[in-house]
């Protein structure tokens, strides 16, 4: 692991942000009072979210293992959050010790964590960046010493752009990513929605003075971040309903995560 070469960056810890509040709803340790108020609120308000966070996280374990299975050795995980067991890199270097990972993430404190557990043997990295500047993620030094963008790459957004603005533009935003990957290259994507459960105004209110909005969307915009690729099946789905390990537990149809992955063609 070497450093992004960044200077040093105040912590904001006077409002809630989503890899804290995120985190606390894994039932991590890794946030502030700041961030329990704010994910006992959104408990509150959509009960649900407890079941669907945990469904969200085992899609993404689940994801890592069947783009490693599928030859990928190379990932870009944006939006990584706060670490937890097992992370990204471990699934993956447990099938193949040949992988190289890069996270990226806009929270110092999440770098800090990650800087703290990654290894040092060249093969991972953290990088401080946003996702609102796609192409500072690509150009990154850091990222570019990790992964060689002329060979496939699974490119991991998860649980990630719901805090993107349509202002914002996510769709150029994915797109910009898309395009600088080769074919062969894998999207692995999950998104809040309220298409299952009705309305969440009160719920999405959490994150008003929040960090980062929380932005829902239907299927039919979901669908619009996997142009240019090919979804592999189940094709786009709930969290939990995505090559499931075991059957899904009671109650995982009102999971508000769709997910999908899908193969970027020549």
């Amino acid at each position: 692991m070497t450093q992004d070469g960044m200077g040093s960056v105040e912590i904001d810890t006077s409002k809630p942000h989503p890899a804290r509040i995120y985190d606390y709803l894994l039932g991590g340790k890794d946030n502030y009072e700041v961030d329990r108020e704010a994910g006992d609120r959104l408990g509150a308000l959509a009960p649900d979210v407890w079941a669907s966070v945990k469904a969200n996280r085992a899609f993404l374990q689940r994801a890592v293992r069947y783009v490693v299975e599928d030859g990928v050795r190379q990932i870009l995980d944006v939006g990584t959050g706060l670490p937890t067991s097992p992370n990204v890199h471990e699934i993956a270097l447990a099938l193949a010790p040949d992988v190289r990972v890069a996270y990226v993430d806009n929270d110092p404190i999440v770098k800090a964590h990650a800087d703290a557990l990654l290894n040092r043997a060249g093969t991972t990295s953290i990088v401080l960046a946003d996702l609102r500047h796609p192409q500072s993620i690509v150009d990154h030094p850091e990222v570019r010493r990790v992964i060689d963008f002329g060979r496939p790459v699974a490119l991991f957004l998860v649980a990630i752009l719901h805090f993107i603005r349509d202002a914002e533009e996510p769709e150029r935003i994915v797109a910009t990513l898309r395009d600088a990957l080769p074919a062969g290259s894998h999207l692995v994507l999950s998104h809040a929605t309220s298409d299952f459960v009705g309305d969440r105004s009160e719920a999405q209110a959490v994150y008003n003075n929040a960090t980062a909005t929380m932005n829902l969307r239907s299927r039919d915009r979901v669908e619009r971040f996997f142009e240019g690729f090919e979804l592999v099946e189940p094709g786009l789905t709930q969290v939990s309903f995505w090559r499931p390990d075991a059957t899904p537990p009671a109650g995982s149809e009102e999971v508000g995560f769709y997910c999908g992955v899908a193969v970027k063609k020549g």
